[in-house]
């Protein structure tokens, strides 16, 4: 039996390889990351994993011209992000942090330097956010300038995925139905070198892309290969998903309520 016997072509049978879940890709990494000892606290099962050079990377992504100019940015609530929390705090940048699993209609916690005084170094959690920061819906946000997100894998073309549910992605959906985000907003993220992968990502219609990968020790710029979301796509969301959500509650009865079905 001759190669093309069973597989057309050598692209295609490469393809069959290399092809990857996301699921099959998080335990990759993660297992990866646990045997090279470079693994942190609280731990990376189920997690955005939180890697030694965290504070490096925060320290590289601080350096970039277009976190300079950022007055507000959208950043996650993991460990790994830590240190770029505090250093936007400390930049007097107005901070946004959605709130896990976007269980209130009012999702996001405004952090403003200039509100918070000498409670400044307490709210760069989620838990000293929820307490000291204002909780406040999309429509109600500040334009953002910079988005940082976790990620449990990348790729140097800007692919990404996350710890499963989608939460980063509905966020950015949310943020770019209410205006707060445009389709060049810059998206970063920042990981340990062995959370960079080859294989194939697979990237649907709701998954955001990023357009700079930092490690400790580098920032890759990654080209513009995925298209971004322009808002939450009805169709795919499961019917649970939307109910446990109350911002998307109410955002499908708000598209109900209009003479034609229209995309947020």
């Amino acid at each position: 039996m001759t190669p093309t016997d069973t597989c057309s072509t050598d692209f295609h049978c490469l393809d069959f390889i290399f092809h990857m879940t996301k699921d099959e890709i998080r335990q990759k990494v993660r297992a990866r990351l646990q045997l090279a000892g470079v693994a942190r606290f609280p731990g990376i099962a189920g997690r955005i994993p939180n890697f030694a050079g965290s504070d490096q990377a925060a320290q590289l992504l601080c350096e970039l011209p277009m976190w300079k100019r950022a007055k507000v940015i959208s950043v996650n609530c993991d460990a790994p992000q830590l240190a770029i929390r505090r250093a936007a705090l400390r930049e007097n940048k107005v901070v946004y942090m959605a709130i896990p699993r976007l269980r209130s209609e009012r999702c996001f916690v405004e952090l403003d330097p200039a509100k918070l005084g000498n409670k400044i170094l307490r709210v760069a959690s989620i838990k000293g956010a929820m307490r000291f920061g204002r909780l406040v819906p999309p429509n109600e946000m500040r334009p953002v300038d910079l988005i940082v997100c976790g990620s449990v894998a990348v790729t140097r073309q800007g692919a990404r995925v996350g710890r499963g549910g989608g939460y980063c992605d509905l966020e950015y959906a949310l943020l770019r139905t209410e205006g707060k985000v445009r389709e060049y907003t810059p998206i970063l993220t920042t990981v340990h070198a062995l959370q960079i992968i080859e294989e194939r990502l697979p990237m649907r219609g709701h998954d955001i892309p990023v357009d700079f990968v930092i490690t400790p020790d580098q920032v890759i710029a990654a080209p513009s290969l995925h298209p971004r979301p322009r808002g939450v796509i009805w169709e795919i969301l499961q019917e649970s998903k939307i109910l446990s959500i109350p911002v998307l509650r109410r955002g499908r009865r708000d598209v109900r309520g209009t003479p034609t079905p229209r995309r947020l």
